[in-house]
Formats: C-alpha cells, sequence, structure tokens
C-alpha cells in the first residue's frame, strides 16, 4: 500500500538511491534540504519510482553518490558500529505537530524503548497518545528517526508501517528486546 501525503506535490529536484541491507531494498530519497523519504521493503529498483511521482511532478535524478555517507552510515548501524545518524534531514512532509514527535523520536537511546504515553508527555501534551501513535506512523525517515523504539505502555510491540517483522528485528538488533 502507497501512503498518500496531504500535500500538492513539490516543486524541487529530488535525488534518490536504492541500496541493499538486512531489512531488504531500501529507497532514499533526498531534496536540496536533506533526507525527505526513506522506503523499506522496495520489491524491485523501479518500485521507488511510485515513492518518488507521489512527491514530485518534476526534477527527479539518480544520484547514488550522493547518498555515499549515508550508506555507509547504515552500514556501520547494521555491523552494531553506530548508534546515531548524522545526516540533514528534511521532514517539511509532516505538519508542525508530527514534526515535532519525529524530533522527539531522535532523542530515544539507541536500545532503549519508550511507550506512546511517554512520547505525548515527552511533547507537552499528555491527552495525545493516539495522534501520537499516528505521527509515528506517518515518519517518512525510519530507521533514522528511530519510530520502532516505541512501543505500548505493557511493552507490546504496537504497529509499525514497514511491518512488526521488521520492528522485532529493530529492537532485538539494538538489544532493546
Amino acid at each position: 500500500m502507497i501512503k498518500k501525503y496531504s500535500h500538492t506535490p513539490l516543486d524541487i529536484p529530488l535525488s534518490y538511491t536504492v541500496f541493499r541491507n538486512p531489512v531488504g531494498l531500501t529507497g532514499l530519497i533526498s531534496s536540496p534540504e536533506g533526507l525527505i523519504r526513506l522506503v523499506n521493503k522496495l520489491a524491485d529498483e523501479k518500485s521507488i519510482e511510485k515513492h518518488l511521482t507521489q512527491l514530485t511532478d518534476g526534477n527527479i535524478s539518480k544520484k547514488a553518490s550522493h547518498f555515499k555517507d549515508l550508506i555507509k552510515q547504515f552500514s556501520l548501524y547494521f555491523d552494531g558500529k553506530l548508534k546515531t545518524f548524522d545526516y540533514p534531514l528534511d521532514l517539511r512532509l509532516g505538519t508542525p505537530f508530527q514534526q515535532k514527535v519525529w524530533k522527539k523520536l531522535l532523542t530515544i537511546p539507541h536500545g532503549k524503548t519508550r511507550s506512546y504515553k511517554w512520547l505525548a508527555q515527552a511533547i507537552k501534551n499528555p491527552q495525545a497518545s493516539r495522534a501520537v501513535g499516528n505521527a509515528n506512523g506517518k515518519n517518512p525517515l525510519s530507521i533514522i528517526i528511530p519510530c520502532h523504539r516505541v512501543v505500548k505502555e505493557n511493552g507490546d510491540m504496537g504497529g509499525y508501517t514497514g511491518g512488526v517483522s521488521i520492528k522485532r528485528y529493530l529492537l532485538k538488533f539494538e538489544q532493546a528486546i
């Protein structure tokens, strides 16, 4: 299923590439400001085009070299040698509320989990657990913005846009469960 964003297509150049990692074929899409979309579990390289056409009607180019540093960071992450990604992010696909949630997700330490309730309280909106869960599910930069580290208060996995099996894999990999 393809996510639909409630915005007009971006009128900016986008670059992209795809690469393989332990969770499958991953697509990276970048604007001039930074990484704007990460797509896990692509069926094949051509399937990234669906995501690109959702974002823009305009200038798209494949630039593997543009993402060399980020792909190296993924390699280090999956080798257990990197805990936090350092790459410019472009969060414009989210509402101000979603962006606030995504920025707070970046504070959850590697190897730890937090609850949706904790996340709602951390953004100073304690009644917004459900809205926080929805924002979490719309995170366009999974793994880098670690939405997989958010679980239900009772410790259950909860959902994950990329599939609960990937969430479980990432949490076990990070030794968070």
